[in-house]
C-alpha cells in the first residue's frame, strides 16, 4: 500500500505504444491515486515536456525513437526521481540501482515494478531521492558502430567504418575522411564518435582527430615529447600527439587496450 498522502504525478516516457499501455494499467492498479500527467515518445519531446511541467516522477525507457535517453541530461537538469525500464546486462542493472531509483527490466513484472514503487515512496518521504542521472552514460555498454549514413544534396549514402581513415573537427564541423580520400560532414561531434568506435581500430589521437589505426604511415618524435602523425590519405591538418595521449597511443598502437 501506498505511503505518500498526496497524489503523484507522473511522466511515461516510452515509444512502443503497448508497452506503454500495460505500464499505465498496472501502475493506475498498484498506484490507483497517481496521475498520470503525460506520454513523451522522444528525446525532444520529453525535454520539451520536462521544461514546461512538473512531475514527481519518471518512468523513462532508454532508447527512445530519437536516441537514447541520457540525451535529456546533456539538455536540461534533471532532478525528477526516475525509475529506467529497458533491457540490459546484470552489470548494468546494478550501476543503474545504485544511481537512480530503480530499473525495470522488459517485459515488466508486477511484483518489480510495487517494488520499485515503494522504494521511490520510501525516498520520497525521506528527501533522498537525489541521483546523478548523466554519470549513467558513462556505465553503460556503448554500441560499436559499422557504418555511417551520410547526405550528399537530395541523396544518401552509407560509408562502411572499414573505409574510414580518420574523423577530424574543423570550426566545430566534424568530418568524416575516407580511405580513398573522400570527405564528408557528419552530424557528430569527436566526443560522441569515441563511445561509438571500436577502440582497438580507432585512438582519438588529438583534440581534433580521431584515426583508424590502418591510416597511419609513420610516427615520429616531436618536440615537447609529442609525437607527429602522418596518414594515407593525408589530413589536411598536422597531427600530433599530446604528451598526455603518448603512452595510451604507443600502448594502442601495440595492441594493448
Amino acid at each position: 500500500m501506498s505511503q505518500i498522502n498526496r497524489n503523484i504525478k507522473y511522466l511515461i516516457v516510452e515509444d512502443e505504444q503497448l508497452a506503454y499501455k500495460e505500464l499505465k494499467r498496472m501502475i493506475s492498479l498498484l498506484r490507483p491515486e497517481y496521475v498520470l500527467s503525460g506520454q513523451t515518445k522522444t528525446v525532444e519531446e520529453t525535454i520539451l515536456f520536462l521544461r514546461n511541467n512538473t512531475v514527481d516522477l519518471i518512468m523513462l525507457d532508454i532508447h527512445l525513437a530519437d536516441g537514447d535517453s541520457f540525451e535529456i541530461f546533456n539538455q536540461i537538469r534533471v532532478a525528477t526521481p526516475i525509475i529506467f525500464t529497458t533491457a540490459y546486462d546484470e552489470h548494468a542493472i546494478k550501476a543503474f540501482k545504485l544511481n537512480s531509483i530503480d530499473y525495470l527490466m522488459k517485459p515488466i513484472e508486477e511484483a518489480d515494478l510495487a517494488a520499485a514503487l515503494t522504494k521511490y515512496e520510501e525516498l520520497y518521504q525521506s528527501q533522498q531521492a537525489a541521483f546523478d542521472y548523466k554519470q549513467l552514460e558513462n556505465l553503460m555498454p556503448q554500441k560499436v558502430k559499422n557504418r555511417f549514413l551520410i547526405q550528399k544534396g537530395d541523396s544518401f549514402l552509407y560509408i562502411e567504418v572499414s573505409n574510414i581513415a580518420f574523423f577530424y573537427s574543423e570550426d566545430k564541423v566534424c568530418f568524416l575522411h575516407t580511405s580513398d580520400n573522400k570527405r564528408y560532414i557528419i552530424d557528430y561531434t569527436l566526443d560522441q564518435l569515441e563511445k561509438h568506435l571500436d577502440k582497438t581500430v580507432f585512438f582519438r589521437v588529438s583534440r581534433n582527430c580521431i584515426t583508424n589505426i590502418k591510416a597511419i604511415r609513420n610516427i615520429s618524435k616531436y618536440f615537447n615529447s609529442r609525437l607527429k602523425l602522418s596518414f594515407q590519405p593525408e589530413c589536411p591538418h598536422k597531427v600530433l600527439v599530446s604528451r598526455v595521449r603518448v603512452n595510451d597511443f604507443l600502448k594502442w598502437v601495440d595492441g594493448i587496450i
